[in-house]
């Protein structure tokens, strides 16, 4: 079971609900052996820029940001890491790759909460291991291919 918590930084009408936000990490969570926790922030431009600088080195604000947990092993805890999506990057990516803005929205989360579990597309093996699970997950969803129209997030 995934819990997930949401945190809005940022507020708009067109912004999805906490309960597609849970309904899309539940989707991608792939280890149904142990409870676990994700904390999901929908957040501004001044944010995703500031922590893609200090965390990736990358001067812009982008669309999604994983920050996996790996407790000591004493600790006992579910959490497993945080998502930092910024709602004004995916939103323009939808409208600039002609994805509907809820189809590109539960992409992201997808992709983040894959990253959390070690999912990965720095080599060509990774991504097209990762981009297939993304494009199964997301057709489960009733959502578009993500990769039809641009190669990734």
């Amino acid at each position: 079971m995934l819990a997930v918590e949401v945190q809005y930084a940022v507020e708009g009408a067109s912004l999805p609900s906490p309960a597609q936000l849970g309904d899309w990490a539940q989707a991608a969570w792939r280890d149904d052996s142990r409870n676990a926790e994700v904390v999901i922030r929908v957040a501004g431009e001044a944010e995703s820029r500031r922590l893609n600088h200090e965390f990736r080195g990358r001067d812009s604000a982008t669309n999604v940001l994983s920050f996996p947990y790996d407790p000591l092993p004493e600790i006992d805890l579910d959490h497993v890491g945080d998502l930092v999506i910024c709602a004004a990057v995916v939103e323009r990516e939808a409208v600039e790759q002609g994805k509907p803005p809820l189809a590109h929205w539960a992409h992201m989360v997808v992709h983040g909460v894959l990253h959390l579990q070690g999912f990965d597309h720095a080599s060509d093996r990774q991504a097209e291991e990762m981009e297939s699970l993304e494009t199964k997950i997301l057709d489960r969803l009733g959502y578009p291919p993500p990769y039809a129209v641009d190669r990734g997030p």
